[in-house]
């Protein structure tokens, strides 16, 4: 090989390698910046939309307290949250999922839907969202 032909093939080489660098540390800064400082209000599905549609549906701030609790243990607020196990599914895991169909067809995708399953089961199984904590408290589950 001649001298000339490694300049050639080299040359690319460094400004391809020299535009990776670029485009890396460009991509770590606009990375390095929080999702939410992106997004100043809650986009839909979000854990603090599902929070604040929570508070509207359980004005009672013990009430609502003991529901947050079980929904932060259980999926962290994330209405897609699903047990690869079990096959639980949404804020309150709900087994079967099908079942917070009886709350509305939108069961899968709609926060709303899930919190007034969820609230319907703990009241009817515990009592209360409160009743229900305490099970949850003692057992891990409810």
């Amino acid at each position: 090989m001649t001298v000339s032909f490694i300049r050639r093939i080299a040359s690319p080489k460094k400004a391809i390698a020299a535009t990776a660098v670029a485009a890396a540390a460009t991509g770590a800064l606009l990375t390095s910046a929080p999702a939410q400082a992106a997004t100043p209000t809650a986009a839909p599905g979000s854990a603090s939309s599902a929070q604040a549609i929570a508070h509207q549906m359980i004005p009672d701030p013990a009430q609502y307290e003991a529901f947050n609790k079980i929904v932060s243990h259980e999926s962290g607020w994330n209405p897609h949250a699903t047990n690869a196990s079990s096959g639980a599914y949404g804020l309150v895991q709900a087994l079967p999922a099908s079942k917070m169909a009886s709350a509305g067809s939108d069961w899968k995708t709609n926060p709303a839907t899930q919190i007034k399953w969820g609230l319907d089961y703990m009241n009817s199984r515990y009592g209360s969202p409160a009743a229900a904590w305490n099970f949850w408290s003692t057992h891990h589950w409810y």
